[in-house]
């Protein structure tokens, strides 16, 4: 019994050392730079200052024409509202959103750029809100 977990932890720190020596490819942000060239919005979420959403509605979400359409209720506050992005695998999205952002110009929607997970292919999204 003891012979074999002595095997058993040889066979794993063998392992871990193999893969602790292959370098993956990180970019500046500290994410792994894939083969992956899909680049796209799968989900979109609109959170108040409650962590609540909200939207009237879906989102509706064109990968074709790279936009994002969203209703949010009469009343709410578009200065501090928390977008929420779901990306394709390995994607990341520029610029970072570390808070609050404020939606209140309606006539300059926000935009952010989906970057593949190899990092070669961007693709700038543009926010529109509408208020119901």
């Amino acid at each position: 019994m003891k012979r074999n977990i002595n095997q058993l932890a040889f066979f794993c720190l063998t392992l871990a050392l193999l893969v602790s020596c292959h370098k993956y490819p990180i970019d500046e942000d500290g994410l792994l730079i894939t083969d992956r060239s899909e680049c796209y919005v799968s989900n979109f979420e609109l959170l108040g200052s409650d962590f609540r959403t909200v939207r009237t509605k879906g989102a509706e979400i064109d990968t074709v024409a790279q936009t994002i359409e969203v209703e949010v209720f009469f009343g709410t506050d578009l200065k501090n509202l928390y977008p929420q992005f779901s990306l394709i695998t390995d994607a990341k999205l520029e610029p970072k959103i570390e808070g609050k952002v404020d939606f209140s110009d309606l006539d300059n929607p926000r935009r952010w750029t989906v970057v593949s997970g190899n990092r070669k292919v961007r693709k700038e999204y543009t926010v529109y809100v509408t208020v119901e």
